[in-house]
Order: C-alpha cells, then sequence, then structure tokens
C-alpha cells in the first residue's frame, strides 16, 4: 500500500473508488487450470491526493505479467494521427528521439523514423516520446523526472495520457486496474511537469479510449495555447471530488446492468460470447458473477492469450476464427474502441454485436 501521495509525496490520501478484491489484470490462467479463490484476493482502490490532485492506485500485490496483448489498429491509426497534429503545429523539430514504452506495446519510432528521426545514442533527445507509458511508473515523481532529464534543453516532451476526465464523465470505473497507478487530469499532470522542471505548451484530444489528452511540454516556460485552457477549464467542472465518488455508484449500476444482460439473454436461449479479453473486462466480469454457462467464450487476437481463459472465471480465450465458428447470437466488445476494426475483419458477426456500455450493453453500429 502506499502510504504517500506517488507524485509530491503528501501523507493525505483520500478513497474514492473501492472495488473490494478482484482477479490480477493480466494474470490469464490456463483454460485447463481450476479456478480458485485466491485469484479473486487482490485490493483494487483508487486514492486522490488533496494537495498536488493526483488520482492514483492505493496498492498493488500483484506482480506483473509479460505482456500478451496485440496492438490494435485503432492505436496505430491514433498515433499517426497525434504525429502529424504535432507537426502541423510546427512543433516536430531535431532528429533524435527518445521512447518510454508502454508495457501495452505500441511504438511511435516508425511513424517518427519516416519523418526523418532516429533513436538517440545519448542520455538525452530533441523529442521524447511517452504513450501511455507512465502510468505504469509506481513512483510518479522518479518517473516525470526521468522524462525530463531524457529532453534535451530546447527539446519537446510529449505525454499522452487516458484522461480522468473521461472517465468520470463516461463512468468508466473499470479502467482502474492492477499495474496502472496514476489517473490524470492535465491539472495534475502540468503540475507534476512543474515539478520536474518542465511546463506546458500545447495539448490536443482524441477519441480513442473515449477520450484521451497529448500534451507537449518544455523546460523554457511558455504561454499555454488555447486548447490547454479549455481542457483546464472543462476539468474543473468535471473533475471534482464529488464526481470522483459517484465512480463507486457506477460500478453497482454497471455490473448489474450486465449481470442482467446475460442472464435475459440465457434465459432466451441465445449463446454470449465476448471479444477483448483485456484488462478493463477482467473486474467486470468477475464482479459480474461471469461464468461459462453466461459467456461461452472471450475472442481475442493476441495468439498468446488462446488457451488461456479470463481471471477468475472458468470462461476460455478463443481465436477470432473460432468465435466465428461457434456462430454465437450475440458478441459483447469489451473495448468499444474496436468496433470499426472488429466489424470489418469480422463481417460474419454483422449485426450481432453488443459494445459494453455502463448503463447496459448496447448494439454496436459503425
Amino acid at each position: 500500500m502506499t502510504a504517500r501521495c506517488r507524485a509530491c509525496s503528501g501523507a493525505v490520501l483520500h478513497t474514492v473508488l473501492d472495488l473490494g478484491t478482484v482477479p490480477a489484470a493480466d494474470d490469464f490462467p490456463p483454460a485447463g487450470l481450476p479456478v480458485t479463490p485466491a485469484e479473486t484476493t487482490h485490493p483494487l482502490r483508487m486514492v486522490r491526493c488533496p494537495h498536488c490532485e493526483l488520482a492514483q492506485l492505493a496498492e498493488d500485490d500483484t506482480v506483473a505479467a509479460e505482456p500478451r496483448g496485440v496492438e490494435p489498429r485503432a492505436l496505430r491509426d491514433q498515433a499517426a494521427d497525434a504525429i502529424a497534429r504535432v507537426d502541423a503545429a510546427g512543433l516536430l523539430r531535431g532528429h533524435t528521439v527518445i521512447e518510454f514504452g508502454s508495457p501495452h506495446g505500441g511504438s511511435w519510432l516508425p511513424v517518427l523514423a519516416e519523418r526523418g528521426c532516429t533513436e538517440a545514442d545519448a542520455a538525452r533527445a530533441d523529442l521524447v516520446v511517452d504513450c501511455f507509458g507512465i502510468m505504469h511508473e509506481p513512483d510518479q515523481r522518479a518517473a516525470f523526472a526521468a522524462r525530463a532529464a531524457a529532453t534535451a534543453p530546447d527539446g519537446l516532451l510529449l505525454l499522452q495520457f487516458h484522461s480522468l476526465a473521461a472517465i468520470v464523465a463516461q463512468r468508466q470505473w473499470n479502467a482502474l486496474r492492477h499495474g496502472h497507478f496514476a489517473y490524470y487530469s492535465l491539472h495534475a499532470l502540468s503540475l507534476a511537469l512543474t515539478a520536474a522542471g518542465m511546463g506546458v505548451t500545447a495539448a490536443w484530444e482524441f477519441d480513442l479510449y473515449g477520450g484521451t489528452v497529448l500534451v507537449a511540454a518544455r523546460r523554457s516556460p511558455t504561454e499555454p495555447d488555447r486548447a490547454v485552457r479549455e481542457i483546464l477549464a472543462r476539468e474543473r467542472e468535471l473533475v471534482t471530488p464529488e464526481s470522483l465518488h459517484r465512480l463507486q455508484r457506477f460500478v453497482d449500476d454497471h455490473v448489474r446492468a450486465l449481470r442482467n444482460w446475460l442472464i435475459d439473454a440465457a434465459a432466451a436461449g441465445q449463446r454470449v460470447y465476448a471479444y477483448g479479453a483485456a484488462s478493463r473486462a477482467v473486474a467486470l466480469l468477475s464482479l459480474a458473477g461471469a461464468h461459462q454457462g453466461l459467456v461461452a467464450g472471450v475472442a481475442d487476437a493476441a495468439p498468446a492469450k488462446r488457451g488461456r481463459r479470463m481471471p477468475g472465471t472458468d470462461i476460455p480465450i478463443i481465436s477470432p476464427q473460432d468465435l466465428i465458428a461457434a456462430a454465437p447470437d450475440r458478441v459483447l466488445l469489451t473495448l468499444p474502441d474496436l468496433l470499426d476494426e472488429v466489424s470489418t475483419e469480422l463481417p460474419e458477426l454483422d449485426g450481432r454485436w453488443f459494445v459494453d456500455d455502463p448503463c447496459g450493453p448496447r448494439r454496436g453500429s459503425k
């Protein structure tokens, strides 16, 4: 358990979301291994520091497993879009780059190489990139300091993060997971960067994951652009202690809605499968009491996950081809961002997609 704030070492932390004990988010046991009560004994709780306002993981008694996922097309497309926007703003200067990667995979280096950037062979670079990587660092103060230290004096630091404002506005309580140690508002991120000797100068918003923000930061102080000011103003309305506490109520509503949907489908004789053995689906399926009688299988594009099962359940992970062969009546898509991609790649399942939603699964449409 963290006794102090991961960013500012503040001694007072307030709990805003407590999921009790759930399975580890990235530990997918072999399908033949029986489910044990010990699988669901890992505390999962979000706390917030009133001083620097960072929302963060309170404790993590899990051991990070080797990443097994496959980078989705939506993430690759968004990376190209992000770099194009930074370039259009005239900020993509210099020729060397250092990337702080995410354990989930995905890299901006191939796209940057097309624009003439090469990986730095020194401790500093003209451009430092972190796309969803920094949230995986238990020591947030040290993580921001490391990225600042890697940025050349006149260089640019690009940080992309899943917006806490989006998490609150879209009731994404299941964004909370083991291994994700921080959940950023732009305000909290700006304070952490300031403590590391850098300042935010520009920002861009994307629809990925329901709302992500890319910021550009420099050492020399400059006036933040209009987008930064607008995001901060919106956050003042959306991210409050009261709104964060409402996430707790959304947990019960979401779990109940999914459970009822699954039970109704089973009662109607409909066979339900899911697509996306994602970390955010782990706590949801476990808390909903899902089992193979309600969800016959979860398909995933990652070969390394097949032959395994969803943590805390007996639901096997299968291939997309096996999903097609099963001819399900309904397919629950656990990651809404994948709808366009899976609809295109799996046309045989047209009309059967249902997107997971906090108010209950809704029929998917591109």
